[in-house]
């Protein structure tokens, strides 16, 4: 048996505590002793101060993806989020024939948007500027500090004089007890973690114009939109506003607060859509500075990414251990008056993870049960059109007839018409899982 293991964890997402179990059996009566030995794993965290994440930023050359996480689109190239480590750029200009740019090292990221030629990232508590105008050669300009202090992090996992924990080092531990051998004296610890210090919290959020003053776009999943001068960020509670009319000088702006649960931010129009584990959240965003919330179309506890067009909007609910929840489904809602959402009707699915839609052409992730095209003209009787079952798809960026899909296995694109219902492979990159 190896006395150490070194176990890198790529992030974090929801909170996962353990503790040792303890149960003893008692007989006054037996007087032999024996002993036992028992294993179990030990976690102890390890930290970096913010001071030597700070200074590890900094532009490679391409490398392998091999645990993505969010991806966004801008004026022809594709940013591929390496969950907890950094941003893979890649050209696709040509989409049949993508090309890796390079990659970002950013220590504890997970999210990103972009607007013009600037790029904002998170790195664990602090929000990170790059000058994207260049993508062969991206480069840090700025940086707003510990602007995240709370954000997605539980307690004891920052550390104000030891830093932040990057990762846990493993260890088996083997200890031995006294026993009554007839009755069988044990301390059971199970199959747990024992934590020396804190929490685990493991992290697993109308088409852009090639203008330099304009924003990309994101997956379903993202927890980083744009909408005119301001970058709204959400974490499990909250969301949080930075005024970019200063491209490369963000502002801290308004917190708002908007519950527990809450998964993924989705713009439309001058309205904001934010999933929850429990609904979906209208706010009026008219205002840009200040959302003001309208209401809540409230549904079971599952994962719920939303996209909306028109007088509907599409809610994916999944279940899993993420999210606490048992259904599989597509919820229509209703929301021509966004103050009174109504479900319209709901469709059973596998596992949707996230989903996209584009005129009348409806895309929904289902994990490891593959990708889904549908014809969504009648929402009352959406039509699959097709169905890729060898792949493991998780979110969707549907523009311009180019869908681009991420999941646990590669990066895939593909062609499509929403008239004639035509979807054709155009190219693939690898994932290469560690």
């Amino acid at each position: 048996m190896k006395s150490s293991v070194r176990k890198v964890i790529p992030g974090f997402k929801g909170f996962w505590e353990a503790s040792a179990i303890l149960i003893l059996f008692l007989n006054s009566s037996c007087t032999d002793s024996c002993e036992i030995t028992h294993s179990y794993v030990s976690y102890q965290p390890v930290y970096l101060t913010t001071q030597e994440i700070r200074e590890s930023v900094e532009y490679l050359p391409p490398q392998e993806i091999n645990s993505p996480g969010r991806i966004y689109y801008k004026d022809d190239f594709l940013y591929i989020n390496e969950a907890g480590k950094g941003i893979h750029i890649i050209d696709n200009r040509n989409p049949e024939q993508p090309q890796k740019v390079g990659f970002v090292n950013i220590p504890g990221n997970f999210d990103m948007a972009a607007k013009g030629n600037y790029l904002y990232a998170d790195s664990y508590v602090d929000l990170v500027v790059f000058d994207i105008s260049d993508p062969s050669n991206v480069i840090e300009v700025n940086r707003e500090f510990s602007v995240f202090a709370n954000y997605d992090f539980y307690v004891g996992l920052w550390d104000e004089n030891k830093g932040l924990i990057v990762e846990w080092e493993e260890s088996i531990v083997n200890q031995t007890f006294d026993s009554d051998c007839e009755m069988g004296n044990q301390i059971y610890y199970g199959d747990v973690a024992i934590l020396a210090e804190g929490s685990f919290n493991k992290r697993m959020s109308g088409a852009p114009v090639n203008d330099t003053n304009s924003a990309g776009v994101g997956g379903s999943l993202a927890k980083f939109t744009i909408y005119d001068n301001y970058l709204y960020t959400i974490n499990s509670w909250e969301m949080r506003l930075f005024d970019i009319s200063n491209l490369t000088e963000p502002e801290t702006g308004a917190i708002i607060h908007l519950g527990w649960g809450i998964e993924t931010l989705f713009p439309y129009g001058d309205k904001l859509f934010v999933g929850s584990s429990n609904g979906m959240h209208i706010y009026d965003n008219q205002n840009p500075e200040s959302p003001v919330w309208l209401s809540t179309y409230e549904h079971i506890n599952s994962c719920d990414p939303v996209v909306v067009q028109g007088d509907y909007a599409y809610v994916t609910l999944r279940s899993g251990t993420e999210c606490a929840g048992f259904t599989n489904q597509l919820d229509i809602v209703d929301i021509s008056d966004l103050s009174d959402p109504q479900l319209h009707k709901t469709y059973p699915m596998q596992n949707p993870h996230g989903l996209g839609i584009d005129g009348t052409c409806l895309f929904i992730t289902e994990g490891e049960f593959g990708l889904k095209f549908f014809d969504a003209s009648d929402v009352d009787n959406i039509t699959l059109i097709s169905h890729q079952q060898a792949l493991s798809a998780i979110d969707v960026i549907p523009l311009n007839d180019n869908l681009m899909v991420i999941g646990n296995d590669g990066f895939y694109q593909y062609e499509y018409d929403c008239e004639t219902g035509a979807f054709n492979f155009l190219s693939s990159i690898s994932i290469i899982a560690l």
